[in-house]
């Protein structure tokens, strides 16, 4: 199901960039559509849980506005991903035990992003800096036999209660890239602003063991390829 709402909200974003190009005739447009992919490296960064950090995939399309007598360009940008992070838990019910494996999660994200590219060396080299929406299922374990364990740092937490966390989240990325002609590289960095893990302090679940509200934020590096038409 959350694999279906991903691809409706990729359909009502290409509408979007369609319609966005639509309005800016007055603009010479780059190399007009661009596909790229490449992969993720995936982290939570939290106080609350023990996590590790995973590998992942990445595709996207974008869509560049060339604005000749400026220093920068602008892009719009669709991207779906899965990501994968691990978090630290134990098989056992004491706290203090020593016993610590990570729980492989995954989840999908679609981001819709605008970003100004900033020409260092014209459009061969820039520094790429915008806002994004995100959209992104729940944390599903890649695993389920590790769905009884408890989550280190916690008393009766389990692996399997991390599942519901927010969907909608607002995030900023900064990268780079760079390229000549058809083919381009492109090194980003997307942190996320909200508290992605916001929803697990609204659920009915078992806290004891650390009093702290639940807390987290997006932290993604990911390295494509891209192609323009």
């Amino acid at each position: 199901m959350q694999k279906k709402q991903l691809i409706v909200l990729v359909a009502i974003c290409m509408g979007f960039v369609t319609m966005s190009f639509g309005q800016h005739t007055r603009y010479k447009i780059k190399n007009g559509f661009g596909i790229y992919g490449g992969i993720t490296q995936y982290d939570i960064i939290t106080d609350n849980l023990n996590t590790k950090k995973g590998n992942g995939w990445q595709a996207g399309a974008s869509a560049t506005v060339d604005i000749p007598h400026k220093w920068y360009n602008v892009s719009y940008t669709i991207q779906l991903s899965e990501n994968h992070v691990g978090i630290g838990a134990r098989p056992g019910i004491n706290p203090l035990s020593l016993s610590e494996e990570f729980v492989d999660y995954k989840i999908f994200t679609a981001q819709i992003a605008l970003l100004m590219h900033v020409k260092l060396i014209d459009s061969f080299l820039t520094i790429d800096v915008g806002p994004m929406i995100q959209y992104n299922g729940d944390m599903e374990m890649d695993d389920k036999k590790y769905e009884n364990y408890i989550i280190n740092n916690y008393n009766n937490l389990l692996a399997k209660d991390l599942n519901d966390i927010s969907n909608f989240n607002i995030d900023g990325a900064i990268g780079a890239s760079a390229g000549f002609g058809f083919f381009r590289l492109k090194a980003q960095y997307i942190y996320g602003f909200t508290n992605m893990l916001n929803k697990l302090n609204d659920s009915d679940l078992d806290l004891t063991g650390n009093d702290k509200k639940i807390k987290g934020n997006q932290s993604m590096f990911a390295f494509t390829a891209m192609i323009t038409f």
